[in-house]
């Protein structure tokens, strides 16, 4: 069967030498192969995240550190940021863990700006608050930065960003920023297969965790800590995830931060272009464009082409590429392209190529 290229919000692409990494023989979790290895990657996963924390490796989906985040740091209410219908998922998932937890409501396709979380924090009624960097299924980046400039205003307020598809893309500079917790699913950005979350804490989080006696054991965020220390997990990682990170790393470093942090905003640049130059317009609200997807409204805007998406994707996949036909309560009125991972302007380009196709025979 012939393959079919992702430009799905995720997962995505995954290259042939991360695919030889991840195939490498296993080796026991607890020897000193596997310390080597990881003690190996931590200076890099550290220049990366712009930290001098440990950064953590998980053998999950980014929701599972994002429901421990919530485990082990809310202790009176979390204030959930909610833009669309991943960040509205963290209300669902605050409440079944247990913890008392409101919404910061915006419409889908703006971002969250930091003068309505300002508003609701100086109420004193949380503790912690939940923020999705970028939003997949609006395509809407929030202002990161903006966010965190409210932390010195509320330093017992624990702050959980989630840059699941921005981490790797985007710059994001954990202790400069002064948040409590970032955290990424290695599907996105990384160009890794699902399966692994790339996660760090402030001290500030480790000490608050550290006075939670439901917490668990297996997002157990003092649990990371302490194995870390030692070159470990707390349980038995994905060892081929872990290769595939190393290699994916090497590459990482190998284009350079600054490099590769251009090339996510200049090939999201090129798709926006396209979907303009095409008649349609764009779902975001105009400058909180996402750098690694573009959601472009095919009707859920006023204005702009509308055409029969189901149709157009299986025109492209016909030609060997996937993208997305909406999500939520958005599918068919908007759909989603990515840009992110190891995709250069040429497989952007060949894309765009597929669309136009796509569109003279729609």
């Amino acid at each position: 069967m012939a393959h079919v290229k992702l430009h799905i919000p995720g997962p995505v692409e995954v290259s042939e030498k991360t695919f030889r990494a991840f195939s490498q023989p296993m080796l026991g979790h607890r020897g000193q192969g596997f310390k080597d290895l990881y003690g190996r990657i931590q200076p890099q996963l550290q220049q990366l995240l712009y930290t001098r924390q440990q950064v953590f490796l998980s053998t999950s989906s980014a929701w599972g550190v994002m429901e421990g985040a919530v485990r082990n740091l809310v202790r009176k209410k979390v204030l959930n940021c909610m833009c669309g219908a991943f960040s509205d998922k963290w209300l669902d998932v605050s409440r079944r863990c247990g913890k008392a937890a409101e919404p910061l409501q915006v419409p889908w396709g703006s971002p969250i700006r930091a003068e309505a979380v300002d508003r609701a924090l100086a109420t004193g009624e949380y503790d912690a608050l939940t923020y999705i960097h970028n939003e997949t299924s609006t395509g809407v980046m929030s202002p990161l930065e903006e966010l965190a400039a409210l932390k010195p205003k509320y330093p017992d307020v624990m702050f959980i960003v989630d840059c699941v598809s921005s981490m790797t893309a985007v710059k994001v500079e954990f202790d400069r920023l002064g948040v409590d917790v970032i955290l990424a699913g290695t599907q996105k950005a990384f160009a890794l297969p699902p399966g692994m979350t790339v996660f760090t804490c402030s001290a500030a989080a480790l000490a608050r965790a550290a006075q939670a006696a439901d917490r668990g054991y297996y997002f157990d965020l003092c649990e990371f800590q302490k194995n870390s220390e030692q070159n470990m997990t707390p349980s038995t990682p994905s060892i081929g995830h872990v290769y595939a990170l190393a290699s994916k790393l090497e590459d990482i470093v190998a284009e350079g931060l600054d490099a590769r942090f251009a090339r996510h905003a200049r090939l999201a640049g090129l798709t926006r272009e396209w979907a303009l130059a095409n008649g349609f317009t764009l779902f975001p609200e105009p400058g909180f464009e996402s750098q690694t997807l573009t959601c472009i409204s095919n009707g859920a805007r006023p204005g702009g082409r509308v055409i029969d998406v189901p149709k157009f994707q299986k025109l492209v996949k016909d030609q060997g590429f996937l993208i997305d036909g909406g999500y939520g309560k958005i599918k068919g009125t908007t759909f989603r392209v990515s840009n992110m991972g190891d995709e250069t302007e040429a497989t952007m380009r060949a894309l765009y190529a597929a669309f136009d196709d796509a569109l003279r025979r729609i």
